[in-house]
């Protein structure tokens, strides 16, 4: 698993997060060697100095009594205690610190312990060489532990506030690529409609060209095909429609004959039907919400016609889809048809909803059967047919046309053979939130 983000917008913001997060780093590297490294030398070096101060008297043999404590105090603040004495004032809650140690060590030519306690005031506290056991106690007034947070806040602030304008900046520059997804989908699915704003950097600007043109060139070239297809349509009616009435006008011996061209011109018609509604073009605009368990209600009920046991299964209180009516209709009417054509027996029709990935479901069962585990895919494509098994009536568009419906409202359509018998087809629909 890689947390190296794969999108451009997450690429962005992780590069520059990662640029400003070094530069914090260095930042806080550069303020501790060049300005709390010497200014604490600085003040060890004083230090030093009255601690030498200090221990003037002790280093030639003369014991230091508690007049002369008390007087230094009063004139330095300074303080000498034991070491019960230090741990009673808070020496233990004191952090030693090495590097200091090691500093005060080479000035007062010996083994020396520094410890710093944080609080209002910091203290230092000094183990001299020449009075081991004993600490000499500094109260530094112009530390305090408020200026150290005061610059971790400015440092946390400073870094937040640059991810901050980062992200703002990687969202900017990233809107108009989203801008073109969602433009990119929607063509996807039929829908020309939509025409991108020109803005953004150079580069954008000429992908949402190039995008805007190629949607325009696309949608001509679908109208160009309808437009063809509606005129091979209406040509070829004419002369169906000429041989339609010449049958008509055929002698009563000759019926048998007459069936026949009939039910062949029906089939042609119908044909030419299929031809139409595939390349038929369902604009979203015409979408709107509606209960889908209506719809199935009443394609359940029309298809009644065909004197077949339909068993309705409706799922109560449906969330609702935004949907084209007619459009979604022929894909329930499809579908039963379908169930009706290649089966004998009842067709169960059921509508249920997944709340878990919010879509709407639509099932129409049969028992007839059913289609090999290969073909399950394939036979989505336009002019392609089922197992002979399945019969091979009809132009081969029927489930191209639903699965182009469907997705022109963002759902799915799967087919998959029950184990039992027969074949399920499953339609799923975003339902409205």
């Amino acid at each position: 698993m890689s947390f190296f983000p794969r999108s451009a917008f997450g690429q962005t913001v992780f590069f520059v997060g990662a640029l400003l997060l070094i530069n914090q780093i260095v930042s806080y590297i550069t303020v501790t060697l060049y300005v709390f490294k010497p200014t604490f030398e600085q003040v060890n070096l004083m230090l030093a100095k009255q601690v030498k101060t200090v221990f003037i008297d002790w280093e030639k043999g003369v014991e230091i009594n508690k007049a002369t404590s008390d007087k230094f105090f009063e004139i330095t603040g300074i303080e000498v205690m034991t070491q019960r004495q230090a741990y009673m004032n808070g020496l233990d809650k004191a952090k030693e610190y090495s590097l200091l140690s090691k500093s005060m060590s080479e000035q007062l030519n010996g083994s020396a312990r520094v410890r710093i306690s944080q609080g209002d005031p910091v203290v230092y506290w000094v183990e001299a060489p020449q009075a081991p056991g004993y600490w000499v106690r500094v109260p530094l007034t112009g530390f305090s532990e408020t200026k150290l947070e005061f610059l971790i806040f400015y440092l946390s602030s400073i870094g937040f506030l640059s991810v901050l304008g980062g992200w703002w900046f990687a969202r900017h520059l990233n809107r108009p690529l989203k801008a073109l997804q969602t433009a990119a989908g929607r063509v996807g699915v039929g829908d020309f409609s939509t025409r991108l704003v020109e803005r953004g950097s150079t580069e954008v600007v000429e992908v949402t060209q190039a995008f805007n043109k190629m949607s325009k060139g696309i949608a001509e070239l679908e109208n160009d095909r309808r437009l063809l297809m509606a005129g091979v349509s209406h040509d070829l009616r004419t002369p169906l429609t000429r041989i339609r009435l010449a049958t008509e006008m055929m002698s009563d011996e000759e019926d048998y004959l007459k069936e026949g061209i009939i039910d062949d011109i029906e089939d042609m018609n119908a044909i030419i039907d299929q031809f139409i509604e595939y390349l038929r073009h369902h604009n979203s605009g015409e979408m709107h919400p509606d209960d889908v368990n209506n719809l199935v209600s009443e394609v359940v009920h029309a298809e009644q016609q065909h004197q077949r046991e339909i068993n309705l299964s409706a799922a109560e209180s449906l969330p609702k889809v935004i949907m084209n009516t007619v459009a979604l209709k022929r894909v329930v009417t499809n579908m039963i048809e379908n169930a009706i054509r290649y089966s004998d027996e009842a067709i169960d029709v059921s509508t249920a909803y997944n709340p878990r990935k919010k879509v709407v479901i639509v099932t129409v069962k049969d028992r007839g059967p059913g289609i090999p585990e290969a073909e399950l895919e394939s036979v989505f494509e336009p002019f392609k047919q089922g197992d002979q098994a399945r019969g091979s009536e009809g132009s081969g568009l029927g489930l191209a046309i639903i699965k182009r419906i469907v997705a022109t409202h963002g759902g799915t359509v799967k087919l998959r053979n029950r184990q039992e018998g027969g074949l399920s087809a499953e339609v799923y629909l975003p339902a409205l939130a």
